[in-house]
């Protein structure tokens, strides 16, 4: 293989891992803003159900 070639895979494999870390951070940037919004109305059922308990 010459070292054109090798250059060339070499900067498309580093766009591709790029792209990926660009999807992974929006899909944890969506959770994140998800379980904000869910987390306030949880933590008080939470606990609610904590000072239920008798044991």
């Amino acid at each position: 293989m010459g070292p054109e070639i090798h250059y060339q895979i070499i900067v498309s494999r580093v766009t591709e891992l790029h792209e990926a870390a660009a999807e992974h951070r929006r899909a944890r940037e969506a959770v994140r803003t998800r379980k904000a919004a869910d987390g306030s109305r949880g933590s008080r059922s939470r606990s609610l159900f904590g000072r239920l308990r008798t044991s």
